[in-house]
């Protein structure tokens, strides 16, 4: 991924507010984590400018990295419009993955026609630990699908991310990071020095730096 898009994908996120830094003041997780960070990249489709520029970046990742791709997977609820974009871009069939089976109805995991034997990439809109990401993957490879990787917006970087993406083999791009995200916040003044001794201490030990403010 070119760096000065990355750059640019990170000034988008802070402008936008989709990425809020707040070291003092926390945020919580689903998970019930404290996080010094909250990413929500659905704010990207409000803006045409940046929903064009991202779109635009997951054509490239997909173009220029994985190859004789048959379908676009979009991962549930996240990674839907995005997948939608590069889909229609690229002219390809299109399918949304749910993170488990509808109870009713069709009782559908896979929205959207697939085939045994089709080549997939699967586009997320963010991957913290990765665990509901590769939920996505399972359920494609359950159905007979040989993914060829996972493109997504951001990424924290969190080393249990790295672990579970390894251990189920998927290839994860992404069009910009945290590393580069901090780097920006400071260089445009987002975030003081002081803070990035606490951004720097949650990347490398994110379990402690929650428990320290439980």
């Amino acid at each position: 991924m070119n760096r000065d898009n990355q750059i640019k994908a990170a000034q988008h996120l802070l402008s936008i507010q989709a990425v809020k830094l707040s070291p003092e003041e926390p945020f919580t997780w689903a998970s019930g984590r404290k996080s010094p960070i909250y990413c929500d990249n659905r704010l990207t489709l409000s803006y045409p400018n940046i929903r064009t520029f991202i779109k635009e970046q997951f054509v490239y990742l997909v173009k220029e990295i994985f190859e004789n791709i048959d379908v676009i997977a979009g991962v549930a609820t996240g990674g839907i419009a995005q997948g939608v974009l590069v889909a229609q871009e690229l002219n390809k069939p299109y399918v949304y993955v749910r993170a488990e089976a509808k109870d009713h109805g069709r009782k559908n995991q896979i929205e959207g026609e697939i085939h045994a034997g089709q080549t997939v990439v699967v586009i997320e809109d963010l991957v913290s630990t990765g665990k509901s990401s590769l939920l996505a993957v399972d359920a494609l490879r359950n159905a007979g699908c040989d993914v060829k990787g996972m493109a997504a917006i951001f990424t924290y970087e969190l080393e249990v991310a790295k672990k579970n993406f390894e251990e189920k083999q998927v290839l994860l791009k992404t069009i910009t990071n945290y590393s580069t995200l901090i780097e920006t916040a400071i260089q445009e003044n987002y975030v003081s020095e002081e803070n990035l001794i606490s951004l720097k201490q949650w990347r490398e030990n994110p379990e402690k730096w929650s428990d320290d403010r439980m």
